[in-house]
């Protein structure tokens, strides 16, 4: 079982879900935490950079989740470090959520 770690930033996103999403992206983040072995749908690693994304999918709207791990693999990791999270409304917003991210995780290093 793996050791989910929550910022502020990832809170705030979280909180101001409805609860409908609230409840998909629990389950999704649970899954994370018990599961070693995770389907491609659900989570990914993001090219050239450290961070991977948990991708949630409400209707026909994506919520966007990333996080950091203490490993090289995942199915290695033992802890999480969920970081912030978006909705994905294009490929642009990667680029800034990625920086962003890159500043919480500077913060926890």
């Amino acid at each position: 079982m793996r050791e989910l770690i929550r910022s502020e930033e990832f809170d705030e996103f979280y909180d101001a879900l409805p609860d409908k999403v609230q409840n998909k992206v629990k389950y999704a983040i649970n899954l994370m935490a018990d599961v070693r072995v995770l389907n491609s749908k659900l989570v990914k690693k993001l090219v050239d950079t450290y961070f991977y994304e948990l991708r949630i999918s409400v209707g026909n709207e994506y919520r966007v989740v990333l996080f950091a791990i203490d490993h090289e693999n995942l199915i290695e990791a033992k802890h999480i470090l969920l970081l912030n999270g978006f909705m994905k409304k294009s490929t642009k917003d990667y680029k800034r959520e990625i920086e962003k991210a890159q500043q919480i995780l500077n913060r926890y290093l």
